[in-house]
C-alpha cells in the first residue's frame, strides 16, 4: 500500500518529537505548516522548521491559513491526512475537511479536562497529580473532536511546568506511533467526549502571574512551579518594583499578615494560609534594596 500524504501542522518540543516520528517512520509528507518565532517569547524549545528543512521537506509560515489563497493551495496539494501538533492557530472546518483519512490533533492534557491554551501549566497550577496527552479527531470546535488515544503522565509535587511538558513530549510521541498504522488504514478509534467533564482555559500572559498573597501557601506554590523559567514567572510587587520568585516551598502554619516578611534567613513570607518560603527570586532591575522584616509584598 502507498503511504497517505501527510500535511503536517506544528510547533514546539511536541511537534518536533512527533514530525520526528512520521520522518523516522518514513512518511510521506507534503509539507510543514509552522510559525515563525516570536521576538518576545523565550525559545527554549527545539525548531520544527529546522528539522524539517533538515529532510528536505518544504516549510511554509503563514500568518494564517484560513484564508482563500491557502485553502486552495492545501486543497491542490491533495493531503491524504492533516496532523496538528501544537500548532497554535484554529484551522477551519472547510480545511479539516479536505483529507480522506481525517485530521487529527494532538493535545497536552487528558480531554475532555483541560481544553484551550497551556494545558500543562493550567494543570500545574491547580495542583493536578496527572495529566497527558490526548491524540483526538479534529472538529470545528477546538479539542472538542472524538478521542483516538490518551497516554497519562505522573505531576510530581516538585515538577515545575517544563517538567511535567518533558514527559508530555514522550507520551506523544508514544500515542502517535501506537495509532499511526490505524489512522493510516482509516480505522482509528473514535470515543465521544463526555461534555459533562469538560473545563476549558484560555492562554496566560506575564501580568498573570502576578502573585495574590491572601492565597495559601500551596496555591502560590503552585502558580510558581506553573510559570516558572523559562515561562515568565510568578512576581509581587514591592513598593512599585517587580519581584520575581522563581522557587519557594510552603514552609508551616499561618501567622502574620499575608505578603508581610517575617524573616530573612530564610526568607519567609505570611500567606492568606501559611507561609511561604522563597527560596530564589531576583528583582526585575538590578541594584535594588535588600528586602526588610516586616515589609509588605504586593504594594
Amino acid at each position: 500500500m502507498n503511504k497517505p500524504a501527510i500535511l503536517v501542522f506544528a510547533y514546539h518540543d511536541v511537534g518536533y518529537e512527533c514530525l520526528d516520528a512520521l520522518i523516522q517512520n518514513d512518511e510521506y509528507i507534503l509539507a510543514v505548516i509552522t510559525h515563525e518565532n516570536n521576538p518576545n517569547e523565550e525559545i527554549w524549545f527545539r525548531s520544527v522548521a529546522g528539522l524539517a528543512k533538515k529532510y528536505g521537506i518544504p516549510v511554509y509560515t503563514p500568518e494564517s491559513v484560513n484564508t482563500p489563497a491557502w485553502i486552495e493551495q492545501i486543497r491542490s496539494w491533495g493531503p491524504d491526512l492533516i496532523f496538528s501538533f501544537y500548532y497554535r492557530n484554529m484551522i477551519e472546518e472547510e480545511i479539516l475537511n479536505i483529507p480522506r483519512l481525517g485530521a487529527f490533533n494532538m493535545h497536552g492534557s487528558l480531554l475532555p479536562k483541560y481544553r484551550g491554551r497551556v494545558p500543562i501549566n493550567w494543570a500545574v497550577l491547580h495542583g493536578e497529580k496527572e495529566t497527558g496527552v490526548t491524540l483526538h479527531h479534529m472538529v470545528k470546535r477546538a479539542d472538542a473532536g472524538d478521542i483516538v488515544d490518551q497516554e497519562k503522565v505522573p505531576i510530581g509535587y516538585e515538577d515545575t511546568a517544563q517538567d511535567v511538558f518533558s514527559k508530555c513530549v514522550k507520551a506523544a510521541r508514544l500515542v502517535l506511533e501506537r495509532q499511526l498504522e490505524p489512522i493510516e488504514n482509516g480505522t482509528a478509534p473514535r470515543r465521544k467526549q463526555d461534555e459533562s467533564q469538560a473545563t476549558t482555559f484560555g492562554g496566560r500572559k506575564p501580568d498573570d502571574g502576578r502573585i495574590n498573597w491572601t492565597e495559601s501557601a500551596e496555591s502560590i506554590y503552585n502558580l510558581i512551579r506553573a510559570v516558572t523559567q523559562p515561562y515568565p514567572g510568578a512576581f509581587t510587587a514591592v513598593g512599585g518594583k517587580k519581584l520575581f520568585i522563581w522557587w519557594a516551598k510552603p514552609a508551616g502554619p499561618s501567622k502574620g499578615t499575608p505578603g508581610e516578611v517575617l524573616s530573612l534567613d530564610p526568607l519567609l513570607v505570611a500567606t492568606g494560609a501559611g507561609v511561604l518560603e522563597i527560596v530564589n527570586s531576583e528583582w526585575e532591575e538590578e541594584d535594588l534594596p535588600e528586602l526588610k522584616l516586616g515589609q509588605m509584598l504586593g504594594s
